[in-house]
């Protein structure tokens, strides 16, 4: 059984940071590229960062460069989202997702929330 497991969201101030964590299971984490989308009350769900290997290339989008910093840990069947000066305009929740070919995978999401 596929399983994707985010955890780690919560109300924090901004500035603050947070690190969210998707535990992986039922299926070959290594071969899978795996990505943190966000969705906003009232808006689509949009594409945050995402990385293929271990220290390989990681993507961003512009929002987010620099204060937030995905990993992933292969042994563990763990990816994260290390997210530093955190913004308002972050708050969303947070969705793991793992895609292989045509096999495309979602956790059920973790609420983030930035506010004074």
């Amino acid at each position: 059984q596929v399983q994707l497991v985010e955890s780690g969201g919560g109300l924090v101030q901004p500035g603050d940071s947070l690190r969210l964590s998707c535990n992986a299971s039922g299926f070959t984490f290594s071969r899978f590229t795996m990505r943190w989308y966000r969705q906003a009350p009232g808006k689509e769900r949009r594409l945050v960062a995402g990385m293929l290997l271990p220290g390989g290339r990681r993507d961003y989008v512009d929002s987010v460069k620099g204060r937030f910093t995905i990993s992933r840990d292969n042994a563990k069947n763990m990816l994260y989202l290390q997210m530093n000066n955190l913004k308002p305009e972050d708050t969303a929740v947070y969705y793991c997702n793992a895609v292989y070919g045509s096999l495309a995978y979602w956790g059920q999401g973790t609420q983030v929330t930035v506010s004074s």
